[in-house]
């Protein structure tokens, strides 16, 4: 394993190379505090990314997106499937715009990375309800300190359910809450105005590589089936999706393993050698 930081984003490589690479961009979250069980799941087969966000109320997805592949070329990857999960797919988005702007495509010969396809993790390209995320935001923004504690307490309470069958996730639980402090407070709030301010559909009606959905059917904060609905309709390289019906919008960490068996699914007869 390697842990690198690029920029204040910090990137950590597992597994071995010669496997076909799995890219994590975290949720609003902006870590890899959740993502351990599904780790744990994927490794035998793939090399797994994960990053973890800097904290900043300054960066553009355009920023993220060089960010994220700078530190990917430094690791000497050069393609690779990424996993968006909700805020982070936001920035795969910027990432595929990225490469698409310098003309260059998945058999360019180009010795950068390049982006095999993309897996939409409670995902979206541009959020269905914005004044459901202009609430948030208004939310996030006036919420006293002392009622984020409060939240917290509750939600601790809530993972030893929410986590039953994902115990890699549950053991990082102590690192997810004492990283949720008023700087992450803030830089949530940024990545909100981002989801406002920024119109992926564009990228995604050009993008004709594979993409694929995996959602959870008790999400209140992504409506999956119109998501789905929008890509079905408009994205030339969507193949389709699934949804678990006993999970949330972190489907990644509340199906974890049922989530890293149905990617291997998607992605071995895509793969030009076994995984």
């Amino acid at each position: 394993m390697t842990t690198k930081s690029s920029d204040e984003l910090q990137v950590r490589v597992q597994g071995e190379q010669g496997r076909g690479t799995l890219i994590y961009l975290p949720g609003i979250q902006g870590d890899w505090t959740l993502i351990a069980s599904f780790r744990k799941a994927a490794l035998p087969e793939w090399r797994f990314v994960e990053f973890t966000y800097p904290r900043s109320t300054a960066w553009s997805l355009a920023d993220y997106a060089r960010a994220v592949r700078e530190a990917l070329e430094q690791e000497g990857i050069r393609e690779g499937w990424l996993i968006g999960e909700s805020f982070g797919s936001q920035v795969a988005w910027a990432v595929i715009d990225l490469e698409a702007g310098e003309g260059r495509g998945p058999a360019g010969g180009a010795d950068s990375f390049q982006v095999l396809g993309l897996i939409l993790a409670g995902g979206f390209v541009r959020h269905p309800c914005l004044w459901g995320v202009r609430g948030a935001l208004a939310l996030w923004r006036r919420m006293p300190a002392r009622c984020l504690r409060a939240l917290l307490k509750l939600y601790v309470c809530y993972a030893p359910w929410r986590y039953r069958r994902a115990p890699e996730t549950m053991a990082d639980l102590p690192e997810f809450v004492s990283r949720r402090d008023e700087a992450d407070h803030r830089a949530t709030a940024h990545r909100l105005e981002l989801i406002l301010g920024n119109d992926l559909r564009p990228v995604a009606r050009r993008f004709d590589r594979p993409v694929f959905y995996l959602g959870g059917a008790i999400d209140p904060l992504v409506p999956w089936p119109w998501v789905r609905a929008w890509l079905r309709r408009h994205c030339p390289g969507y193949r389709g999706g699934r949804t678990f019906w006993m999970a949330d919008h972190n489907v990644l960490a509340s199906s974890a393993r049922s989530a890293a068996v149905q990617v291997g699914q998607w992605l071995n007869p895509l793969l030009q050698f076994p995984p």
